[in-house]
């Protein structure tokens, strides 16, 4: 029980640093990467929480809470981007 509450402490620490980046943060790509920071601690909880339960539903949510974390990651990077990558199968590049 001790190893699960040295983690609820150090989890909640990186927390508020990472809500802080979040806030604070001076471009809206700094926090995407605190947005996708939390997502990772949010599964690595998950993770060690389905250990530490022994349930493997919680297990499955990490799992699902990544992948659609990589997809949000990708999306609003693309958006960030402007379009820079904008795919137009018209255009002759000859």
């Amino acid at each position: 029980m001790s190893d699960f509450v040295i983690f609820a402490v150090f989890f909640a620490a990186l927390a508020i640093l990472n809500l802080i980046r979040v806030i604070l943060g001076p471009t809206p790509a700094d926090r995407q990467v605190a947005g996708d920071n939390a997502d990772i601690l949010i599964t690595c909880a998950l993770v060690l929480f389905s250990l530490f339960s022994g349930r493997a539903v919680y297990l499955d949510i990490a799992i699902i809470s990544a992948m659609l974390g990589i997809i949000d990651t990708m999306l609003v990077g693309r958006y960030l981007d402007r379009g820079r990558w904008h795919y137009d199968a018209d255009s002759d590049h000859s």
